[in-house]
């Protein structure tokens, strides 16, 4: 007999029932070949003392078994693996599963080797992020308290049905009317598509674009995960130059004198990693290439809302007046990263091929999240978090700034940013950011060691020091943990 009380494992404390526990041990042993067709089990007197449980419990279990043709009752002989079954040969995992999908039980082709998955930070209790808000700040009993309004209505049911791909039209419509009201993007709902944050957009825009062989612009540092993106269509990165005036447009006009260019990414307001604007006069020579060239412009503008010494600037989508610009936002970044609500404008055919391509992965978004972000919208709550974050991550700039400035003048170099959530930080080339991220961690500090900033041809010693997210007590406690780690 076979060693049934160490095989059969029952939990006590769990929410399944015992006999059930028992029931799904035996289909496991039959299922893996340790049990054959017509093999006897024990009889439930045996088994009940074997594991303990009560005899009854066992004859549930039996019942259960016989009920969902793993086994069968044969009169005056007891219980049998059912006869019928086709015979499972034993199997054992096999030892080299390699990441390459040759040795794994099927073939596959795995296109991201390359690829580290993104840290999560919801367990750190103090980080340097790459620039992320304050969650504590975003007025999420208010949104919930109207996600729980918009559901308890007559007509809340009816988000509960299948909608639109493209979003809610309510949603489409508030975020059309707050493009215009705060960036001067003229647009209507129907050139919306409501996305899961900005990364779904540029996804999405780069399979309509991108074909094996296309060549995109991209800066030279750039935001990794849309790299990663455009190479996952087939398509080569060019590099062109980021400069304190952002992305270099003198020298991608060069490029377009030798290269067909399907489409340019670039992140003109608080570029990605550096923080850098891009200046007036090269967003102008940018619009006016793409529309001698024919190319599309993806704008990712991921965090308009927060700059600090003046106005901002104007996207391109607000001065582009031949429909090159494929504009991509996020509401994600400014008001809490896991409530994923996005967005990318561009004209009504894209929008629609954008949302036909959306259903294929994403049948549509969560319709009473997205109801209640437009009641937020519409009565100025999210227009008031803005306001109030703004002041509140402008002093929190100031300070983590002034530190730096005063206690980090041999080891980081950088630029107080004008905008945006972090500063980009370039370290003492004798600092070893690896083992700075390392130690920092053993003293509670999670801080990242800037790989996620580099690519095929960029590889400074840098990186994003987040400060948002973090309260003034926070960013003294976490410089201090940083500056005894350096020393």
């Amino acid at each position: 007999m076979l060693p049934y009380k160490s095989l059969i494992q029952i939990d006590r404390d769990a929410s399944i029932a015992l006999h059930i526990q028992v029931c799904n041990n035996f289909i496991s042993l039959i299922t893996k070949g340790t049990l054959l067709p017509s093999d006897a089990l024990p009889s439930s007197r045996i088994l009940a003392e074997l594991i303990g449980i009560n005899r009854n419990t066992v004859k549930l279990a039996y019942e259960e078994l016989i009920s969902q043709g793993w086994a069968e009752s044969i009169e005056r002989k007891g219980v049998f693996v059912l006869s019928k079954l086709p015979l499972v040969a034993k199997t054992a995992l096999p030892e080299n599963n390699k990441s390459d999908g040759t040795h794994h039980a099927f073939q596959w082709t795995n296109h991201f080797t390359h690829v580290v998955l993104s840290k999560s930070l919801q367990k750190t209790t103090l980080a340097i992020d790459d620039g992320f808000p304050d969650v504590r700040l975003a007025p999420v009993d208010e949104l919930m308290r109207e996600y729980r309004s918009i559901s308890r209505k007559f007509y809340g049911k009816g988000f509960l049905k299948y909608g639109s791909a493209k979003g809610s039209d309510k949603l489409r419509s508030a975020i059309a009317r707050y493009l215009s009201d705060t960036r001067g993007v003229m647009t209507s709902p129907d050139n919306i598509l409501v996305t899961k944050g900005s990364q779904m957009g540029i996804y999405l825009a780069a399979q309509l674009l991108l074909h094996p062989a296309d060549h995109i612009a991209v800066g030279l540092s750039n935001y990794r995960l849309a790299d990663d993106v455009f190479r996952h269509t087939g398509a080569n990165l060019l590099r062109i130059p980021v400069d304190d005036k952002g992305l270099d447009v003198d020298h991608l006009e060069e490029i377009l004198q030798r290269k067909k260019v399907k489409a340019v990414y670039v992140i003109p307001h608080h570029h990605l990693p550096t923080t850098v604007t891009m200046s007036s006069e090269r967003r102008l020579k940018l619009l006016t290439l793409a529309k001698e060239h024919r190319f599309a412009i993806l704008e990712d503008d991921y965090d308009f809302d927060f700059h600090y010494d003046n106005k901002p600037y104007l996207p391109l989508a607000s001065i582009d007046h031949n429909q090159n610009v494929i504009y991509i936002g996020s509401i994600s970044k400014t008001f809490a990263p896991a409530l994923r609500i996005g967005f990318m404008v561009g004209p009504t055919a894209f929008i629609e091929a954008a949302a036909s391509l959306r259903e294929l992965i994403d049948r549509q978004g969560d319709t009473l999240m997205e109801e209640s972000f437009a009641v937020m919208f519409d009565n100025g709550e999210v227009d008031r978090h803005f306001r109030k974050s703004l002041k509140i991550y402008k002093q929190r700039r100031d300070l983590f700034c002034q530190i730096l400035q005063a206690d980090f003048t041999q080891e980081i170099k950088f630029t107080t940013p004008e905008g945006g959530l972090a500063v980009w930080s370039t370290f003492h080339e004798k600092i070893d950011l690896t083992k700075i991220s390392e130690a920092a961690s053993k003293k509670g500090l999670f801080i990242d060691n800037g790989d996620f900033y580099k690519n095929e041809s960029f590889s400074t010693n840098a990186l994003r020091m987040g400060f948002a997210s973090l309260d003034e007590h926070e960013i003294e406690k976490a410089l201090t943990i940083l500056k005894k780690i350096i020393q």
